[in-house]
């Protein structure tokens, strides 16, 4: 990268309050040191306690969004988060085409974290299309199960099997992710095919943290591992200092109270505390 911030572009929905979305990938990427360009893919009214309402962006808008900034700016990495339809994967499936970054990172997103479904059951089709394009899909074992049309895994180790069938069939990486599962540590398992066959499984773990405050816990993740791939250009390492960051990130929700439901992350965690504003400091004080 010769030194510059990595040009990553988020492509999803948003979310006002800014725990989600469009929001939460901008301030991912700008807090792991990435510059962030963004294309929406739908308005979403939500908050911290649900999914009042979604509005599509139109296909051609979406498509001039993506061949505006990448007629003009070199990406070095793509985030693809909320699709919510059929022709918004197809969309994006014919941009990458035609632009081909070298980084694309999807995370599948059905459903916000308080529970509303952000993607139709008719577009599932079209994203497992898209799937075939991407370098890294993100799901968690309720999203995994979605998209190879079966029930959830009720067992880790048959999470696992399904992730290395979904990346044996769709031939791309596969990350299951582990947060919603139990015990001390959050363990998510990176699934790399092998061109002979077979498949490569990496563990990453970080110890798992007591709160509510998940809300974009998904965007997050995966706009931090298109900006640390496109430096890093290791995988295993990528997932490994995302987890790192994340698990700070969820440490230290708490401190921004923001909203009566599941709070967002705080994705600026890293800033040093002599960075953050200070109360002013009286005479009286001082006394």
């Amino acid at each position: 990268m010769s030194g510059r911030p990595p040009r990553v572009l988020a492509i999803a929905g948003t979310d006002p309050t800014g725990g989600a979305g469009i929001q939460a990938d901008i301030k991912t990427i700008s807090a792991l040191g990435g510059y962030a360009m963004a294309a929406i893919t739908a308005v979403v009214a939500q908050n911290t306690t649900g999914v009042r309402a979604v509005r599509p962006v139109s296909a051609r808008l979406l498509a001039a969004q993506l061949d505006a900034v990448s007629d003009d700016v070199e990406v070095d990495a793509v985030k693809i988060g909320m699709l919510g339809s059929s022709s918004a994967a197809r969309t994006v499936a014919a941009w990458l085409g035609r632009a081909r970054p070298p980084i694309v990172v999807l995370d599948p997103v059905m459903r916000a974290t308080t529970g509303g479904r952000l993607t139709s059951r008719r577009a599932l089709g079209s994203v497992r299309e898209l799937i075939r394009r991407v370098d890294l899909v993100t799901p968690n074992r309720d999203e995994l199960a979605l998209l190879l049309g079966r029930t959830p895994a009720d067992e880790w180790q048959r999470a696992v099997d399904d992730a290395v069938e979904a990346a044996t069939l769709w031939g791309t990486r596969v990350l299951l992710t582990g947060g919603d599962g139990a015990g001390d540590l959050a363990v998510d398992v990176l699934v790399e095919p092998r061109a002979n066959g077979g498949a490569r499984l990496t563990e990453a773990s970080a110890p798992r943290v007591a709160t509510h405050h998940t809300h974009g816990t998904g965007c997050a993740l995966s706009s931090a591992l298109a900006t640390l791939q496109a430096v890093e250009n290791d995988w295993a390492r990528s997932v490994a200092r995302a987890k790192q960051w994340l698990g700070g990130a969820l440490r230290d929700a708490e401190v921004l109270e923001v909203g009566h439901g599941a709070g967002p992350l705080h994705h600026f965690h890293r800033l040093s505390a002599d960075t953050a504003p200070q109360r002013s400091v009286s005479a009286d004080d001082e006394r």
